[in-house]
């Protein structure tokens, strides 16, 4: 499936009252005080960040003025701006950018928003309902609701960026949704939004009810490393060790290797072509980093290589872990 990033899609500290669903089946009315509850309670915890490149949302992460957003927001931004639900605008300042996993950290000063409350994802069941809070289309404080129709998927942003094990929502997610909150019904974080999907048969128009989020888990992980040391030291996914790039006919050429690194180590060399890894085609830079996306450091996998001269081959390559930022 392809899919494409969304565009660089409150200082209150009350919090509304959850109405907690009984064991019975739940009345109309319960349900949509539990829907009210959930989004008083957390819009506070979203704001809308404005770049000189445009527009997107963020989480308070904690209550320092820290928000965790998504990379492609605030990469290569001049300037950052915060606004809170309140309206109030505050400069921000990049504290970290992780992009391989499309993660970011920024701090707002003269503002201590209340932060959210970040779930474990890995509870996360399919069909439960979700809620997406951000700031599409500069709506601030916009939510939309949908189940989460999946979880684990491997999906790229293109850039070479594959994102693991992303969680699969029908919450609508829009242009400036990117960075925000999706939220379960007790009103913590589950996920943060940064893909929409687009069909490639229909002239890579949205694809409706088809969006991504980055789990609350993964978030959380490499935020707290970037609040902490401002870099992500290892991202603890599968490498190669190579530089990689599409060719005309189909497939990866070798541009370069690198040094000690595991295809080096394997005896792979810059200007062959890698057809296959771990059994998996691998005809374009998308798709093998898809498959690495797929696989573990230190998995030994055998790689498919063409020689300049068309001589086919299969190396071991025993995976490293990919560096951090």
């Amino acid at each position: 499936m392809a899919v494409i990033a969304v565009a660089g899609c409150g200082s209150s500290t009350q919090t509304a009252t959850i109405t907690t669903l009984s064991a019975a089946k739940p009345t109309a009315d319960q349900l949509q005080q539990q829907f009210v509850g959930v989004v008083n309670s957390v819009s506070p915890e979203v704001v809308q960040i404005q770049t000189n490149a445009g527009l997107g949302s963020g989480v308070v992460f904690n209550g320092d003025g820290d928000i965790v957003t998504n990379a492609h927001v605030v990469t290569g931004a001049k300037t950052i701006s915060v606004t809170l639900t309140s309206g109030a605008r505050h400069s921000a300042s990049i504290v970290g950018i992780y992009p391989q996993s499309d993660i970011a950290v920024i701090h707002i000063g003269g503002a201590r928003p209340h932060p959210a409350t970040f779930a474990d994802s890995s509870k996360i069941e399919v069909g439960e309902i979700v809620l997406a809070i951000g700031n599409p289309l500069g709506l601030r404080s916009s939510v939309t609701q949908g189940i989460v129709s999946s979880a684990g998927r491997t999906v790229s942003e293109g850039n070479g960026v594959v994102l693991p094990s992303v969680i699969q929502t029908s919450a609508a997610i829009n242009p400036g949704n990117s960075g925000g909150a999706l939220v379960n019904l007790e009103g913590a974080v589950v996920g943060i939004p940064t893909l929409a999907a687009i069909d490639p048969e229909f002239g890579e128009a949205p694809a409706p009810g088809i969006g991504f989020a980055i789990p609350s888990n993964t978030a959380k992980e490499y935020a707290s490393e970037l609040v902490a040391t401002g870099k992500v030291a290892q991202a603890g996914r599968a490498y190669l060790g190579v530089v990689v790039a599409t060719i005309v006919v189909g497939g990866v050429v070798v541009e370069s290797v690198i040094a000690g690194g595991p295809a080096a180590k394997a005896g792979i060399e810059a200007g062959e072509q890698i057809a296959s890894v771990a059994g998996q085609s691998t005809p374009s830079t998308e798709a093998i980093s898809s498959v690495l996306a797929t696989l573990r450091p230190g998995q030994t996998v055998p790689v498919q290589v063409l020689s300049p001269t068309g001589r086919e081959s299969t190396v071991q390559v025993k995976l490293g872990s990919q560096p951090g930022s």
